[in-house]
């Protein structure tokens, strides 16, 4: 059991520092650099203390990962349809504090990992149609 504790110390640890480090930084390209620590650690940490829970943080984790770097490409690109916008960074931020919260204590995940999911989603095209909508709406918990 201490094995388990040590990787969980771990990982919580890391997904909080990869928190603070996007939280100071004002480049979009560094939030999302720093961003893919958080799946580095999920991948490295299940290897090591095999849960359920750190195999679906880092799908998601990784997928929100993707999706940022698919529209920051979209962006250099020229297409400037759908903006990557302090908010969506401030909630994938508060999300994986409610990550690590929520690891910290063993408690469920799904609302941490939805909060992350939904702001990278909103990166999409059909994403952000959504969000124009009002059919998603941040700061809502």
């Amino acid at each position: 059991m201490q094995h388990d504790d040590f990787f969980r110390r771990e990982l919580v640890q890391e997904l909080r520092r990869v928190e603070n480090l996007m939280r100071r930084e004002s480049s979009v390209e560094k939030k999302i650099y720093y961003f893919s620590a958080a799946y580095g650690i999920t991948s490295r940490t299940f290897r090591y203390s095999f849960t359920k829970d750190f195999l679906l943080a880092d799908f998601v984790l990784q997928g929100a990962y993707n999706l940022l770097t698919d529209r920051l490409n979209r962006l250099k690109a020229g297409d400037k349809t759908v903006p990557l916008d302090d908010i969506l960074f401030e909630e994938i931020c508060d999300g994986l504090k409610l990550l690590a919260d929520r690891i910290e204590s063993k408690d469920n995940i799904q609302n941490a990992l939805e909060k992350i999911l939904v702001a990278a989603y909103v990166t999409t095209g059909p994403g952000n149609y959504l969000r124009e909508k009002k059919d998603i709406i941040f700061g809502l918990g």
